[in-house]
């Protein structure tokens, strides 16, 4: 299963708003553990885009601090499994999620300007 995380850092840090991540860090998992990462830098915020982005590289998991609804709803139609309000280390938050200990928090971004409050 692929697993992506939207962070900073070159992927080691999970970031606090989907769009506007430096990249995306991509976990290859199988039996419940991580065989793999690649780091593959942010094309671009545009409304749907990453969404699709992300379907078209296999991702069946994403993993952020906060997301826009529309991005949801995209990831939602596409199957992705959509956690929000993770922080802190993104291979951390994909062992949780492999253990079933990270949750989503439903932290749904509103607006555009909210600089760090999702």
């Amino acid at each position: 299963m692929k697993i992506a995380v939207a962070s900073e850092e070159k992927g080691k840090l999970v970031t606090g708003h989907f769009g506007h991540c430096e990249g995306f860090a991509i976990f290859e998992t199988e039996n419940g553990g991580i065989t793999g990462k690649q780091f593959v830098p942010n094309p671009g915020h545009r409304p749907g885009f990453l969404p699709n982005f992300l379907n078209d590289m296999g991702v069946q998991v994403i993993i952020s601090g906060g997301m826009g609804g529309g991005a949801i709803d995209i990831f939602n139609e596409k199957g992705i499994e959509v956690i929000v309000g993770a922080s802190g280390d993104a291979e951390a938050a994909v062992n949780g999620y492999l253990q079933g200990t990270l949750k989503s928090t439903g932290s749904v971004c509103h607006e555009h300007q909210h600089a760090d409050e999702c």
